[in-house]
């Protein structure tokens, strides 16, 4: 989760269970929400900007490809700031951005709001992971890491439709007000309960970009890319291309509560699965599960057909086949370079984000086409991910 270490000693605090732990959950949690809620709404977006819907998904584009750039940037100029202080200044800086893009006039603003709030979100999410592993004992680790990352999980499962139902009643820019809201709650939070954390030696970027060379690595890293880039082609239009689908305004939430619950489950049954028949047997399943349900959307477009029902089941096919690439992938990094699991883990997050701003900026090009053509294309990008995970040459023995 991250390249920040924090040992029990240089605490200098007793650690324990999770309570705190939940706090910081919280932040991943309006991350999360504040990354993918404006995909909820982006036809309202447009029209308040006087944008195209295709010009308006590039606020999701920037965010996402802002994080990717900026975090292993962000940690190492902030390596040697206390942890508690940078977890409440990237809260806060979350809710100055998110008021920022609640109040845009226009398109060139909102993106700008949506960079600073990238930032702020490269900074907290990072920290998170690590503070959470101070804070509680040894054997709870793992535990703690998995509670910061379902922050970001339930976020889809839940920000997004949430998002979606608040925009829909109150508009876009009260959702992003409560996301706002959410990030100062969560501030005074996290700097009334964490205790005062060091920081930590930090890690030259030089050193950081270095481990990509790792034999193993160079193959999975832009598969997490290439993935993310499938799965998201068509997700920060879902709205519009639901409706080409025939789902009608109201039933717009429960497709993205489907969507939601299939990535909790696909998420969780991948972590299992991940170690009991290894991460290339589970990506494999994955991708074919995507790769079937990009097609499908694609022939329910070209066709007009509408089927709620079966638009439904795909919708948790999708959620689950775009979020059970995770565990399995950093299943693979670790087993690559376990010495150096956390700085790769980092990486792979910023993969994760650079995947999604290229998949969303794929989308944008191809949705003004049609919502056919932009399934069919995130149907390709997946069979390319799973061609690649064919050819790839297997994780080499670790380095410890």
């Amino acid at each position: 989760m991250s390249d920040v270490s924090i040992s029990r000693s240089a605490s200098g605090t007793d650690t324990g269970g999770l309570g705190r732990t939940w706090v910081l959950a919280l932040g991943t949690f309006a991350v999360g929400t504040d990354a993918f809620v404006l995909a909820g709404f982006l036809p309202d977006v447009a029209a308040s900007l006087r944008a195209s819907t295709s010009g308006a998904g590039q606020a999701v584009t920037v965010f996402a490809a802002t994080y990717a750039l900026a975090a292993p940037v962000v940690a190492t100029v902030t390596a040697r700031l206390p942890r508690r202080a940078l977890l409440v200044a990237a809260l806060v800086l979350l809710a100055v951005a998110n008021v920022g893009s609640a109040l845009a006039p226009d398109l060139p603003l909102l993106l700008v709001t949506r960079i600073l709030a990238a930032i702020g979100a490269a900074a907290y999410t990072p920290t998170a992971g690590a503070v959470s592993a101070a804070l509680v004992r040894p054997e709870l680790r793992a535990r703690a890491l998995a509670v910061v990352v379902g922050g970001l999980t339930v976020a889809t499962a839940l920000g997004v439709p949430l998002g979606g139902a608040i925009g829909a009643v109150m508009g876009w820019r009260a959702a992003l007000g409560l996301v706002a809201a959410l990030c100062l709650v969560t501030a005074l939070a996290a700097g009334a309960l964490t205790p005062s954390l060091p920081g930590a030696v930090p890690v030259p970027l030089r050193t950081r970009l270095a481990a990509l060379r790792q034999p193993g690595v160079v193959t999975v890293l832009p598969l997490t890319a290439l993935g993310m880039a499938a799965a998201y082609t068509a997700y920060a239009f879902v709205v519009p291309a639901l409706h080409a689908l025939g789902v009608t305004c109201s039933g717009t939430v429960w497709m993205l509560s489907a969507y939601g619950l299939g990535a909790v489950t696909g998420n969780l049954a991948a972590g299992v699965a991940a170690d009991r028949v290894g991460p290339v047997r589970t990506l494999t399943v994955g991708y074919t599960l995507m790769a079937v349900t990009m097609a499908a959307f694609a022939l329910l477009a070209v066709t007009g057909a509408r089927t709620p029902g079966v638009v439904a089941l795909l919708a948790a096919a999708w959620g689950a086949a775009s979020w059970c690439q995770t565990p399995p992938q950093q299943h693979r990094l670790i087993e690559a370079a376990s010495a150096q699991a956390p700085l790769l883990v980092a990486l792979n997050s910023s993969a994760i984000y650079l995947g999604i701003s290229a998949g969303t900026a794929v989308g944008g090009l191809t949705m003004p086409i049609g919502t056919g053509t932009t399934f069919v294309v995130a149907t390709a990008l997946t069979l390319a991910a799973l061609t690649w995970l064919a050819v790839s040459p297997p994780s080499p023995t670790p380095t410890r």
